[in-house]
C-alpha cells in the first residue's frame, strides 16, 4: 500500500486503523476500543487497556531472544568515550534503578524530575520511572535554578534524579549548585535526590536528602514492570509558555506507545535490529520520542550523543558517528546542518567518511530552508526529509513516510499529513482557505494517539491555548499553506506573519530568499514597528566563514534579491550583518525577543537561551539602524 491508501484507510475508519496499529504493542490487557470521547473537545486513546512502556521498550526484546543486541550506544566526543549496552544489560540496569526508587517509596503516579546531560543514565532514569508507572519530567540539564524551581512547584516531584555536572566544549556545567538553588527557591521539596556522580566533577551531597546513584542501588531487589491504564501519564514535558509560566504537556502511556511504534516503521523506516540516531537532547521532545522511547520500542539501536555538530572536535563528527555505527536513519535540526555548512561549505568533511548504510536524513525543529536541504542532498546523496511536528504532538504531523513510500520531495515543504492528522488551513474566522493561500494551520479534532491530551493540572489553560481559537480544531500556532497536491508549507509561527501596510507577509518566505545568497550561512527576519506601515521587515545575516566582502554590499544584494523574488510589497530595506543569532539550546531563533529589543520594549531573558551575550550584540546592530531605544 502506498501513502494515499494508508492515509485513506485511516480516513475511512480511524477506529479500525488505530486498533490494528495497537497490535504491534504488548498489552497486559488489550483495550476494548481505540478512541474515548470525553466531551468538550477532550479525547483519550486506549484508556481501558493495561500496558507498560518499559516492558515494550526493553523487556519484550530480551524475551524475544534479542537480549544480546546493542540497545544504546553512548558517544561523547567531549570525554572521548564510546560505550554500548545490550538490551539485556539495559534491562538489568533499569530494573535495579527502579527497585531502588521503589525501596525509597516511589510508586505508580508519583512524579520524578530528571535533570541530566546526554548520558545513558538519563535514559535509564526515564525507563526506570516508566517501569514503576511513575511520571517523569525531564528538565534540560543546566537549566537555570529559577526555571527548575518553577517546574518543581508545578509537578511536585517526590524525587529528583540529577547528574553532578554536564559538559560543554571546554567547560564543566555545574548541575548540583543549580539543583540545590532550585530546591531552596521551590515551595515544594522533594523527599530525596539521586545524584549520578561524574568523574569530571564530584558534587557535595546534602546529608539526609541526597543519595549517590550507585550507592543507593546497592543490595536492592530489582523491580518488575507495573502495568498501568492506557490513559495513565507516561511523562510531563514542559514547553515554554508565552506568559512565562511553562506548560506541562502530558503524554499518556498507551497512545504514546502505539504512535511511536507506528512512526518508527512508517516514517523513519526503522525496525528491530536497525540503527537509528537522533542528534538532540533528552530535555527536548525529540529526545523523548526518538532518542529514548521510539527506537527502543521498535527494538532498534539508538545513539546518545554528548557533543556539538561543530567544535567537538570538528565539523565531521556527525559523519564519523554515522560511519562508525552504520546508522540507517539520521535525524537532526536544520540549525545543526547550517552550522556544519558554515564551517564546511564544500562538504570536505563528508567525503572523509563512508556513509554506506545511511538511507535518509530527517530534519525538524524549525523550517529547513531549501538551500540547506540542497547542500545536504548534494553532499550526502540520500533523501533529505524535512518533517514537521511539535512538543505537543510528540511525533510527526507531516512527513515523507519513508517506510510506506518515498514521495517526491518539494523544497520548503515537510510533505504531507500523517494518518491521524486532518490538517486544515483556516482564515481568522475559522473558514477553510483555498490552496496556496497563507493562513493558520489547525488540526481537526480528535488529535491522533501519542499527542498531548491536556496540560498538567491546567485543563482550562489547555483549552484556552489550543482549542478556543477554532472550535473543533487544535490550533498549532503555525502559519502556512497547502498546495494543490496536499503538500504542506509551514511559513512561520502565526506571530511571525507581519502586516506591512495591510499586506500579510511571512518572515519565513523572506528568510528563504536571504539564505539563497551565496555569502549567507544563516539569517533571520523579524517585523519591527513602523509608524507609516505598521510593521517593516528587518533582516539579520550571518556570513559563511571566509567571506570578507564589505557588509553594505552584501546587504544591498540581499535587499535586491527580496525585491526580485517577493516584490516591492515586502518593503524589505533594513538589513544588518551579525556574527551570530540568539537561539534556544535546541536551536530555535529567538525572534520574539529580537522584536522586543528592536521596538524598545522591556523583555524577559528567555530561560532556554544558549548564550545571553548575543542579545547585547543584536542590540548594538539594531542601534546602528536606529532601532532598540531604551524601554519606555
Amino acid at each position: 500500500m502506498g501513502y494515499k491508501e494508508v492515509y485513506g484507510a485511516w480516513q475511512s475508519d480511524p477506529e479500525a486503523f488505530w486498533m490494528k496499529a495497537a497490535e504491534a504493542i504488548d498489552w497486559a490487557k488489550p483495550p476494548s476500543k481505540a478512541l474515548f470521547d470525553k466531551g468538550d473537545g477532550m479525547f483519550e486513546w486506549f484508556s481501558d487497556g493495561m500496558v507498560n512502556t518499559c516492558w515494550n521498550a526493553v523487556d519484550r526484546h530480551v524475551e524475544a531472544g534479542r537480549g544480546d543486541e546493542i540497545a544504546i550506544m553512548h558517544e561523547s566526543p567531549i570525554t572521548h568515550a564510546t560505550k554500548g549496552f545490550t538490551y539485556r544489560e539495559l534491562q538489568a540496569r533499569v530494573a535495579s534503578l527502579a527497585g531502588a526508587l521503589r525501596a525509597r517509596g516511589i510508586e505508580k503516579g508519583d512524579r520524578v524530575i530528571i535533570y541530566m546531560p546526554m548520558v545513558p543514565e538519563a535514559l535509564e532514569a526515564m525507563l526506570a520511572c516508566a517501569r514503576l508507572g511513575a511520571v517523569h519530567s525531564v528538565v534540560f540539564g543546566g537549566f537555570a535554578a529559577n526555571e527548575l524551581a518553577v517546574r518543581i512547584d508545578d509537578c511536585t516531584p517526590k524525587a529528583i534524579i540529577a547528574a553532578s555536572c554536564g559538559l560543554e566544549p571546554g567547560r564543566v556545567v555545574h548541575y548540583k549548585p543549580l539543583l540545590d538553588g532550585a530546591i531552596e527557591q521551590a515551595r515544594h521539596k522533594p523527599d530525596f535526590c539521586v545524584i549520578f556522580q561524574r568523574e569530571q566533577e564530584v558534587a557535595k551531597l546534602v546529608e539526609g536528602r541526597d543519595v549517590s546513584w550507585h550507592g543507593f542501588q546497592y543490595g536492592v531487589e530489582p523491580a518488575d514492570c507495573v502495568p498501568v491504564e492506557g490513559n495513565h501519564p507516561c511523562y510531563i514535558l514542559y514547553t515554554s509558555g508565552t506568559t512565562g509560566q511553562p506548560k506541562g504537556v502530558v503524554r499518556s502511556t498507551a497512545g504514546h506507545l502505539v504512535a511511536l511504534q507506528w512512526s518508527m516503521k512508517n516514517i523513519y523506516n526503522i525496525e528491530a535490529g536497525d540503527r537509528f540516531w537522533a542528534a538532540s537532547d533528552v530535555g527536548w521532545v525529540v529526545g523523548h520520542s526518538y532518542i529514548c522511547y521510539g527506537p527502543l520500542i521498535a527494538g532498534a539501536q539508538t545513539v546518545v550523543f554528548e557533543g556539538k555538530p561543530i567544535g567537538t572536535p570538528h565539523a565531521g563528527v556527525f559523519w564519523r558517528i554515522i560511519q562508525n555505527h552504520r546508522i540507517k536513519s539520521f535525524f537532526t535540526a536544520p540549525t545543526a546542518l547550517r552550522a556544519i555548512r558554515r564551517e564546511d561549505p564544500e562538504g570536505e568533511w563528508i567525503k572523509r567518511y563512508k556513509l554506506h548504510d545511511l538511507q535518509a536524513l530527517f530534519l525538524a525543529g524549525e523550517r529547513a530552508d531549501p538551500d540547506t536541504i540542497k547542500w545536504a542532498q548534494k553532499h550526502l546523496g540520500v533523501p533529505v526529509i524535512d518533517h514537521w511536528w511539535q512538543t505537543e504532538t510528540g511525533w510527526g504531523i507531516a512527513a515523507n513516510p519513508m517506510g510506506i513510500e518515498e514521495l517526491p520531495v518539494k523544497l520548503g515543504s515537510p510533505s504531507v499529513p500523517m494518518p491521524g492528522y486532518d490538517v486544515r488551513i483556516l482564515d481568522e474566522g475559522g473558514h477553510e482557505l483555498p490552496p496556496d493561500t497563507l493562513g493558520a494551520i489547525a488540526i481537526k479534532l480528535p488529535l491522533p494517539p501519542g499527542t498531548l491530551q491536556t496540560l498538567w493540572n491546567a485543563e482550562a489553560r489547555y483549552k484556552k491555548s489550543y482549542l478556543t481559537q477554532f472550535p473543533g480544531y487544535y490550533e498549532t500556532g503555525d502559519a502556512g499553506m497547502k498546495d494543490k497536491d496536499g503538500y504542506l508549507y509551514i511559513m512561520s509561527r502565526t506571530d511571525d506573519v507581519i502586516n506591512v501596510a495591510g499586506h500579510r507577509l511571512s518572515t519565513g518566505a523572506m528568510e528563504e530568499v536571504l539564505a539563497s545568497h551565496p555569502d549567507v550561512a544563516e539569517c533571520a527576519v523579524i517585523g519591527v514597528a513602523d509608524a507609516l506601515k505598521g510593521q517593516m521587515p528587518l533582516g539579520f545575516l550571518c556570513l559563511s566563514s571566509g567571506v570578507n566582502r564589505p557588509h553594505d554590499e552584501i546587504c544591498k544584494e540581499t535587499v535586491k534579491l527580496v525585491r526580485d523574488k517577493i516584490g516591492p510589497v515586502a518593503a524589505f530595506k533594513l538589513c544588518t550583518v551579525v556574527d551570530r543569532l540568539p537561539k534556544t539550546r535546541s536551536g530555535k531563533i529567538l525572534r520574539a525577543t529580537m522584536v522586543k529589543i528592536a521596538d524598545g520594549e522591556s523583555y524577559k531573558m528567555p530561560a532556554t537561551i544558549d548564550d545571553p551575550a548575543i542579545l547585547d550584540e543584536i542590540k548594538v546592530a539594531l542601534r546602528a539602524l536606529g532601532y532598540a531605544g531604551e524601554p519606555g
